[in-house]
């Protein structure tokens, strides 16, 4: 039988072109077309000719990065971090800050115009803060260099598990910037730290948190000496081996509004202070209760939200996944002294038949879910009997696409604004407020 010889179709991984760049996508990365496919390409601005070298390549798309800029944007800027482009925590140092809310503006409604239909938008000011030094949590990831017999310490590569030694980070509130110094110092006086597999910071209102986790037994006089060595500064050292709950002389805790919440560093909290304040209040306005509104907050974490809404409506009902989140929501409910706010704990992409939360009283509907989106728990819930719901989003694609829902219910959308929770980097925290027609 006659074999018929095909030959291999040539690997253009690596190959180098020039295209012009159109604009920004959802994830900041430069949009173009090449021999009839669109290219995203990581670094690059719009309006930029550059010369892009091919990561990835399939049928409609392909993938790069860029190899020279042939011709600059006028709002590209030089990056302030020194580890930027080895570093994964920031993609978009290069463009001018107040420009990159600009173009992540943009990205939002082309993805509502493209799930939801809708081409304009009512844009309202975006919430935004400084661009250095907002972040006040993070972690720290550890690597023990056999070869150089010396524990390693800072961020993951972009895309990768490979770590990029960090001097320094800019991002990182300012109690923390000496912190990669210090830590270096400490961790490798002791071969017993070199289990720690990383370390959690955390900047709460009463102190600065530092939580090691370690996947080996670290001797107790070798946790005080470390441990001191924080506790001259006034730092709050947590221990973890996995096997125990983490024991906390001082929980954690932030302040809103006159409104104290604790938490532990395992429970999420926004890691932008400033930003997450201006979102409470820019929330408590947009919805503006009168006192007899009964809230169903889902999602709800900690509280954030909805210990805030009850000071102004007649009920709030919490709902989150988490156990653990549910338990210190309920308790900072309770040291508030707020007694019209109840949590419960039920999985949202679950069937909601048994869910003992729910009742037809609920009038206003508040959704702050993770980047997977409320689609599974928006399309069983009876949207109708909401007069408005209000949608914290840290997508855009999932907001866009369950905005179709709402909007699908009988909705229009009456306020958009963008949040700066992460500048510098592709992430798009939007919030938007539909009301019923």
């Amino acid at each position: 039988m006659a074999q018929i010889f095909r030959a291999k179709k040539a690997s253009v991984k690596g190959q180098v072109i020039e295209v012009s760049i159109e604009s920004l996508d959802h994830q900041g990365r430069g949009v173009a077309k090449h021999n009839g496919k669109v290219g995203f390409i990581e670094g690059a601005l719009p309006s930029e000719q550059v010369k892009v070298r091919i990561n990835q390549q399939k049928a409609k798309l392909f993938e790069g990065s860029v190899a020279k800029v042939v011709k600059p944007s006028d709002q590209r800027v030089i990056p302030f971090c020194p580890h930027y482009q080895a570093c994964g925590g920031c993609s978009l140092q290069h463009l001018e800050k107040s420009a990159q809310l600009v173009h992540k503006q943009l990205a939002v409604g082309k993805l509502f115009a493209k799930f939801s239909g809708t081409s304009e938008l009512p844009w309202c000011l975006p919430i935004s803060s400084d661009g250095s030094h907002y972040r006040r949590a993070a972690r720290i990831a550890t690597y023990f260099d056999k070869k150089e017999k010396v524990l390693k310490l800072g961020f993951r590569a972009s895309k990768s598990k490979k770590l990029v030694d960090i001097a320094e980070c800019g991002v990182l509130t300012t109690v923390y910037q000496s912190i990669f110094i210090g830590l270096r110092d400490i961790l490798n006086r002791h071969p017993q730290l070199r289990s720690i597999s990383h370390i959690q910071l955390c900047e709460a209102d009463n102190a600065p948190f530092v939580l090691f986790r370690h996947t080996k037994a670290i001797d107790c006089t070798v946790k005080h000496i470390v441990t001191d060595e924080f506790d001259k500064k006034g730092w709050q050292v947590l221990w973890d081996d996995g096997n125990a709950e983490v024991s906390y002389a001082l929980l954690p805790q932030y302040t809103v509004g006159g409104t104290q919440f604790e938490f532990k560093l395992d429970n999420f909290i926004q890691v932008n202070s400033a930003v997450n304040e201006a979102m409470l209040h820019q929330a408590l306005t947009w919805l503006a209760l009168s006192g007899n509104e009964q809230v169903l907050d889902l999602f709800c974490g900690i509280g954030n939200f909805s210990l805030l809404f009850a000071k102004q409506a007649k009920k709030v009902i919490g709902v989150e996944g988490v156990a653990s989140s549910v338990a210190m929501a309920t308790q900072n409910a309770h040291t508030n002294d707020i007694d019209n706010a109840q949590f419960f704990q039920f999985d949202l992409t679950q069937d909601m038949a048994t869910a003992e939360w729910f009742s037809k009283e609920l009038d206003t509907l508040v959704l702050d879910p993770s980047r997977t989106g409320a689609y599974d728990v928006l399309k069983q819930m009876p949207l109708k009997q909401f007069n408005k719901i209000l949608y914290v989003s840290c997508d855009p694609v999932t907001l866009a696409r369950d905005s179709a829902l709402i909007l699908a219910a009988g909705f229009t959308v009456s306020k958009v604004a963008l949040m700066d929770m992460f500048p510098h980097t592709g992430h798009i925290e939007t919030m938007a407020l539909f009301q019923r027609r």
